[in-house]
Parts: structure tokens; C-alpha cells; sequence
């Protein structure tokens, strides 16, 4: 399992979209968390998706799409059809906070990871049950063990503001990325061999 995060992009949205390409494309990443309270990755990825399937790209409208572009198609353009379509599935693994507030949650290694935009807004109950917690409003990266749990944030877009958090077989690893996306950081944030799942809650 690999969890990429995006730190804030405060309208850099080429940055946004250079970081969001390099951890879905080349990182590998499995989910994709956006920690600003702006649009700008959904209106990325909704550009993005609009390439792909040549025009509206909703999940309602893909019988449409089929049967525009498939029944009278020969094999070879309904093959190129699927494919976009599929293409335009695993951009399902970008998300953004739903509203300040919220946060999102995942599991890594059987530890619960809280994803925030503001860590003031972090609640007992978040601190209680995670082992790492990430927040995005933050003027620079940080990563800081206080106890057994870490407290991490990308920065913001721009000059960092890329995370990877990776479940191996004999860890959690993370990775931090700047601009350009180049690792200027990586480390095992703890040990274990345990199995992960995945949950997200508003």
C-alpha cells in the first residue's frame, strides 16, 4: 500500500498538478490525499478524466460514452474506448478533504494514519487512535516523533508539499519530495510485519 499526500498548492496549480502526475504515475501511489481547502485537484483530475474519455467524464454518463463511441465501432476502437475508461478508474485513487474540518483515515501496517488540513483541529479521539497524523497547513515540512506517534506535514506546494507513506513487509517508510520531485528525505517511521486495511471517514 502506498499513500501519497499533497500538501497546500495556494493557486500554484502547475505544481499541484506536476506533484499529483509524478505520485499517481511514477511513485505508484494507491491513494492520493490533497490536504488544501481549494478545488484545484479536482478540477485537475476532472480535466484530466475529460481528456481521457474525449468530453463529459462523469460515472452516470458512461453508457452514454458506450454506446456513442462502441456500437457501430470496430474491435480496435472499442479496445481504445476500455482503455481510456479504465485510465479514467484510477483517477478514483485522488481525493480531496471533503471541507475544512474534515479529515480523512487510513490504515497502514494495522496503524491508523489521520490525514487534516489543520492539526489545531485534531480532536482527543484523533490523537488517541493514530499513529500518524498529517496535516496540511504548515509553513514547512515536518516530521516529529512525540511519543509513539509521528507528526507529519509536506509543506506547502511549491517548494515541497509531496509525501510518500509506503507499507512494506517490514515497515512504514516515508518519503518527501520537493518540488521537482526529487527524495530529500526518507526514513522507517516504525517497524511491523502486520497486514493493512483501508477505511476513510468525513
Amino acid at each position: 500500500m502506498r499513500l501519497g499526500v499533497l500538501g497546500p498548492a495556494h493557486d500554484r496549480i502547475e505544481a499541484l498538478e506536476r506533484a499529483a502526475r509524478f505520485l499517481h504515475r511514477e511513485a505508484g501511489a494507491d491513494r492520493i490525499v490533497y490536504l488544501g481547502l481549494d478545488p484545484g485537484l479536482d478540477g485537475i483530475v476532472r480535466s484530466w478524466a475529460e481528456t481521457l474519455v474525449g468530453g463529459e467524464a462523469s460515472e452516470e454518463s458512461l453508457f452514454e460514452r458506450a454506446a456513442a463511441r462502441c456500437a457501430q465501432a470496430p474491435h480496435g476502437e472499442i479496445e481504445l474506448f476500455l482503455r481510456a475508461e479504465r485510465d479514467r478508474e484510477a483517477l478514483r485513487a485522488f481525493e480531496s478533504l471533503p471541507r475544512d474540518g474534515s479529515r480523512l483515515v487510513e490504515l497502514l501496517a494495522g496503524r491508523v494514519v489521520v490525514m487534516i488540513h489543520d492539526k489545531a483541529q485534531l480532536d482527543e479521539d484523533d490523537i488517541a487512535s493514530a499513529t500518524v497524523l498529517v496535516f496540511g497547513k504548515s509553513a514547512d515540512p515536518l516530521i516529529k516523533a512525540v511519543g509513539s506517534r509521528w507528526f507529519v506535514a509536506p509543506g506547502p506546494l511549491g517548494d515541497f508539499g509531496i509525501l510518500l507513506l509506503e507499507d512494506r513487509e517490514d515497515g512504514v517508510y516515508l518519503s518527501l519530495y520537493d518540488s521537482v520531485c526529487r527524495e530529500i528525505r526518507h526514513e522507517r517511521l516504525f517497524a511491523t510485519g502486520a497486514a493493512h486495511l483501508q477505511v476513510s471517514k468525513d
